[in-house]
């Protein structure tokens, strides 16, 4: 059990840059495709939006992993706000001068994406090394909570009332956003610009070029990290493949009006703020391993649930648990990460991980399409099915991992 002493002022430094900056990200997801609808009617260049957003993940996470592992990870969460703001602060100036178009909105959510790679890996890596690993689900607890309230909660709706008023004021706010979040990375104390950027006297440091490799060399020679990696990729693949054509199903199958679609996604995001309250509390009195178990199989079993039972009150019900599961899974399975993984190989690892998890999910919403083609009820029976197979086939492993404190000093280990 843990004693539960206070995480201290660097975390909540840690916390006020992230709700700053996942403020920030939550506005300009809104925006995105706000603007491009107005620059356009063509539904292909304004869906182009989104596939725009994602493809920095699979080109640069591996990469920003490789500078995370060599640079202070301070002025990484500092550089990348930095260069985010200056970007805010463009398209505020396109679009009050009438100089914005469908290029040039392109051009810059993909800057921003490249850059919230650096960003979001030098957070996942600035956690351990100012958070003891016992510490550590509550420590990403408190980091996911924050994030779900003001990107979920907080940025959609604000976003879309201040754009009635003035999109000025919205892309102003997105402005002040990033900066905060930067300026609040300065001032992280010298723990949290992790020790691999002390290279060791009379030790060539590797080129960077050759440790594109390292991250998943690491993972693939780690029993439990290749393990857990395997079954996130499926599931993630799975996952994608089910909600992929959730909004047809509740609009055009359950007849819920367009006008309270949003109220039916807070149902997800009240089961994911609920899930990273109590996360660390499960884990401290059951252990990490079988509330893994329990949350991977538990939010995957309600996504069939969401298909089998065609009624608004199940599904919305079945995706209130599928959400609440998914982020306990996600809290625990980053702090289990963050304990196995050393400090001068995370971002590589982080990186790796990613490209490969996130990569994946673009194929799963396109076969989750398909599916919906059939039946808009076939992508929940049918990838959540094959999910929820992959859930209780894994169930004994998942349920035996420690908990983070468990493991060994991944600092002190070789590799």
């Amino acid at each position: 059990m843990s004693d539960r002493q206070p995480l201290g002022r660097a975390l909540r430094n840690v916390i006020v840059a992230n709700v700053s900056s996942s403020l920030g990200d939550g506005i300009a997801k809104v925006a995105a495709p706000l603007l491009a609808a107005r620059l356009t009617d063509d539904p292909l260049l304004v869906s182009g939006v989104a596939a725009v957003a994602m493809l920095p993940w699979l080109i640069f996470s591996i990469p920003a992993g490789i500078l995370l592992d060599r640079i202070d990870r301070r002025r990484a969460m500092t550089l990348a706000n930095g260069v985010r703001t200056l970007l805010a602060v463009l398209l505020l100036v396109l679009f009050a001068t009438d100089g914005l178009t469908i290029w040039w909105l392109y051009g810059v959510v993909f800057a921003y994406g490249a850059f919230e790679t650096i960003y979001d890996g030098a957070l996942r890596a600035v956690l351990p090394s100012i958070a003891a690993k016992q510490d550590l689900p509550r420590a990403n607890s408190r980091v996911e909570a924050g994030e779900i309230v003001v990107e979920r909660f907080l940025s959609g709706p604000l976003t879309s009332a201040l754009f009635a008023i003035s999109v000025v004021v919205p892309l102003g706010i997105n402005v002040l956003t990033y900066a905060v979040a930067s300026i609040m990375a300065v001032f992280l104390p010298f723990a949290a610009a992790g020790s691999h950027h002390t290279h060791p006297t009379g030790q060539p440091r590797v080129a960077w070029y050759r440790q594109f490799t390292d991250g998943f060399r690491y993972i693939v020679g780690h029993p439990m990290l290749r393990r857990l990696w395997l079954i996130s990729v499926v599931i993630g693949l799975c996952f994608s493949a089910a909600t992929a054509t959730m909004v047809l199903y509740v609009l055009n199958r359950l007849g819920l009006p367009e006008a309270w679609y949003g109220a039916y996604i807070l149902a997800g995001a009240v089961g994911s703020l609920g899930a990273a309250a109590i996360a660390n509390r499960l884990k401290e009195r059951f252990r990490a391993g079988p509330v893994m178990a329990v949350a991977q199989t538990l939010s995957l079993a309600a996504l069939v649930l969401m298909g089998a039972v065609p009624v608004l009150g199940v599904v919305a019900f079945g995706y209130f648990l599928s959400a609440a599961g998914t982020t306990g899974w996600n809290i625990l399975v980053m702090s289990l990460r963050q304990a196995a993984i050393p400090s001068r190989l995370l971002g590589r690892v982080h990186g790796t991980w990613r490209t490969l998890l996130w990569g994946t999910m673009p194929l799963g919403s396109l076969l989750g399409g398909l599916l919906g083609r059939i039946d808009l009820r076939a992508p929940f029976l049918i990838a959540g099915g094959i999910a929820t197979l992959v859930a209780l086939v894994s169930f004994r492993f998942l349920a035996g991992l420690p908990n983070p404190e468990e493991l060994e000093d991944a600092d002190g280990a070789a590799g």
